[in-house]
């Protein structure tokens, strides 16, 4: 079959969008386009590729491996493209009124947002935040570009995500000022006979700790279960049940809930918590620097230095270095 020396470089784009969807409608829905006009241009692909692309496989469409071959450059050829459009001068930056959306656990927007708005909008003053929380139902929404960042300690990590490590942190528990807990000497047992209160989206956490009490031959009570680590805090303030939170989040609102702090009783590993981003924006100027801003306000502070100075200090230096 013949094949023609130069073709329309916007199949790139609907070929980007097959490849990152399987599915012709899907990717119609991204570009905004009528599934018969996605489905005539993928007829248009198949025939300068010489190949399906995609199959049907019993109810879905699949790809072929000449597709997934060429999955990840074409998606480096579309985002070089996307980035020649975009103007990078200082004026270009201020005027953006571009909208992140970053999807991470409860502790991360109420510890950090404030400060990475901050940080971010060093750069682009009319830039604004939207945070999604971790528990959110939306497997494909980093693929798909509905979410920008995706920070936690368990994502999505397929191989075509890039990732950074921002920082590990402990896991504490915390119980209601006066907690009979705190009446004697804390040990495993005693740990394990008060009801929890357990946070739904954090499994892995949870049976990091539950594996440890097994090793002891001891296991806990979950009396309720919550989705986020935020209402875990305000359950364990108004109740008698014991919480197991990220330390960072802990130690912000603990003494406002009337809270105690205290070491976990079984060795649990601290948690390792990252950003992930989909390669296609892996070179965008916006993107680039709102990961650069979550990195350094992610940075842990001194514990012998007050949050609120750490924390300025950190943006300060955020900011002289966009000048």
């Amino acid at each position: 079959m013949h094949v023609p020396k130069s073709f329309d470089l916007n199949l790139l784009t609907a070929l980007d969008a097959l490849l990152h969807t399987g599915s012709v409608s899907a990717a119609a829905s991204r570009m905004n386009l009528s599934t018969p006009a996605m489905s005539h241009t993928l007829a248009r692909i198949r025939v300068v590729f010489e190949d399906p692309i995609l199959v049907r496989a019993g109810r879905k469409l699949v790809p072929t491996t000449r597709a997934l071959e060429m999955r990840e450059q074409v998606g480096k050829l579309v985002a070089c493209a996307h980035d020649l459009t975009r103007p990078k001068d200082a004026l270009a930056w201020t005027r953006s009124s571009r909208e992140f959306v970053i999807r991470a656990p409860d502790g991360v927007a109420i510890v950090h947002g404030a400060v990475l708005l901050a940080g971010l909008r060093a750069r682009m003053p009319a830039a604004t935040l939207r945070f999604l929380p971790e528990s959110d139902a939306d497997p494909t929404a980093l693929r798909e570009g509905r979410i920008d960042v995706d920070v936690g300690a368990v994502v999505d990590t397929s191989s075509e995500m890039l990732s950074s490590l921002l920082f590990e942190q402990p896991i504490v528990g915390v119980a209601k000022k006066g907690h009979p807990l705190f009446d004697s000497k804390l040990t495993a047992h005693r740990f394990a006979t008060h009801q929890h209160v357990a946070t739904t989206h954090r499994r892995a956490g949870a049976e990091t700790i539950d594996r440890a009490l097994a090793a002891a031959g001891l296991a806990r009570r979950i009396a309720l279960a919550v989705p986020s680590s935020f209402g875990a805090l305000i359950a364990a303030s108004r109740s008698s049940l014991v919480a197991c939170v990220p330390e960072p989040l802990a130690r912000s609102l603990a003494p406002a809930f009337g809270l105690k702090l205290f070491g976990l009783p079984v060795a649990v590993p601290d948690e390792k918590i990252v950003q992930l981003w989909h390669p296609r924006m892996d070179a965008d100027p916006a993107h680039m620097w709102l990961r650069e801003c979550i990195e350094v306000v992610s940075k842990p502070v001194d514990a012998a230095v007050s949050a609120r100075r750490s924390r300025h200090r950190l943006l300060v230096g955020l900011i002289d270095s966009s000048r």
